[in-house]
């Protein structure tokens, strides 16, 4: 028998087609997942270019271009994250957890130098890779979501007061650290994430309400510890609701510019280069990042905004589609957390941009421009597409049920 034979080749090539084809006949509903995922990815890409300063380069801008290849690299991640084994990394969930842990403790930590960990707008959130910054924030939503969600797949502990203290545990970790970047924002959706994991794992909704009404209790007597300017965000919103304008060229100056902007698009919108005309001199800041849905509306119009929103909506679906479609713990409450993640942070930005929520420096998913946060959110849609495809078919007790219910 020969060594090597063009059989022993071919068969490598083989099953890997023989795994491809079964994850697209299997993926269910999670299609609506990837093709909203590809739609918002698009509209980002156009977006940033409208906004940008710099003369484009061929058809796109130069920051537009980048942010292209950064949803060319989400796309390859998200296929690496469809091939595997979902439950392979619940196995390692820990580990992962440990890993974004010690990176964000390594962000706030003063030695390091300005090179490797520089600040921007105040906030120490990015690591400097050369090619590229990491923001270990985003991936702790990843690494968090595993973790929560393998730790409560085979309890029940989390149905009693007591034993909603480790979930918190879990959370309030990266949650502090996140916080002390300082990043409000990003910190702020690990908790409607944690309650939507606990609802769908079967947590009793009297002890959630009782969380809920104590922290809205104690909610002011954080305001002191805020820092000034997050509390002039908040002072802002409030002169915006009582229609005072005494301060809408000083803080109020971004929210109300977006919010000029969004009206300037009025119901379809007003074409490209209008667009980046009105963009630019009304000078809005953060066009790229927090204000890009303001950029959209006025491309697009209230038409254009309201399918956008659709196509979140899809996304949304998509992953709680699938995690009812799916018998297994683990894999159930995996989308859901993702689907909170998402479904908080494109809300929070889009109130941010209409003026119904202050500024607290928050990305849209898949619109704003970033890396890490580009990336993290096809890594999100990959492992919702390998929830879908790989979900057992075992006639089992569907996961989170208990008798008392």
């Amino acid at each position: 028998m020969p060594f090597f034979s063009e059989a022993a080749a071919d068969r490598p090539v083989a099953n890997f087609a023989r795994r491809v084809a079964h994850i697209t006949a299997n993926i269910g509903p999670a299609w609506l997942t990837l093709f909203a995922s590809l739609g918002l990815a698009l509209v980002g890409v156009h977006a940033i270019d409208l906004g940008a300063t710099a003369k484009p380069v061929g058809f796109l801008a130069p920051m537009a271009f980048k942010q292209a290849v950064y949803v060319g690299l989400g796309l390859l991640a998200c296929v690496v994250m469809t091939l595997p084994r979902y439950r392979f990394l619940g196995a390692i969930s820990w580990g992962l957890y440990a890993i974004i842990i010690a990176s964000l403790v390594f962000l706030l930590l003063p030695f390091v130098p300005t090179w490797l960990v520089r600040p921007r707008n105040g906030a120490r959130g990015w690591i400097d890779l050369g090619p590229f910054d990491l923001q270990p924030s985003e991936l702790a939503k990843i690494a968090w979501t595993l973790t929560i969600a393998w730790y409560l797949r085979f309890r029940a502990n989390h149905r009693t007061l007591r034993g909603l203290l480790p979930p918190a545990i879990i959370t309030g970790v990266p949650v502090a650290l996140i916080t002390l970047e300082p990043d409000l924002g990003n910190a702020a959706l690990f908790i409607p994430a944690l309650f939507a994991i606990l609802v769908a794992a079967g947590a009793k909704l009297k002890h959630l309400a009782l969380i809920v009404t104590i922290a809205a209790m104690a909610a002011p007597a954080a305001y002191p510890l805020l820092l000034p300017h997050q509390k002039a965000r908040i002072i802002g919103m409030v002169l915006q609701a009582k229609g005072d304008a005494s301060a809408d060229q000083d803080i109020n100056m971004q929210s109300v510019t977006a919010q000029r902007l969004v009206g300037a698009g009025q119901e379809a919108g007003v074409g490209a280069s209008r667009t980046r005309t009105l963009v630019h001199f009304n000078a809005l800041p953060e066009r790229e990042n927090d204000m890009v849905f303001a950029v959209v509306a006025n491309r697009f119009g209230f038409l254009g905004g309201l399918t956008l929103i659709g196509l979140y909506v899809a996304w949304i679906v998509g992953a709680i589609w699938t995690a009812g479609l799916c018998r297994e713990p683990f894999g159930r409450l995996v989308p859901v957390g993702l689907a909170a993640f998402v479904s908080v942070q494109a809300f929070i930005n889009i109130g941010m941009n209409l003026g119904l929520l202050p500024i607290i420096g928050i990305t849209l998913p898949f619109v704003s421009q970033g890396g890490s946060s580009e990336i993290t959110m096809w890594v999100m849609t990959g492992l919702i597409l390998s929830i879908a495809a790989r979900r057992p078919h075992a006639m089992l007790r569907h996961s989170f049920e208990y008798d008392d219910d």
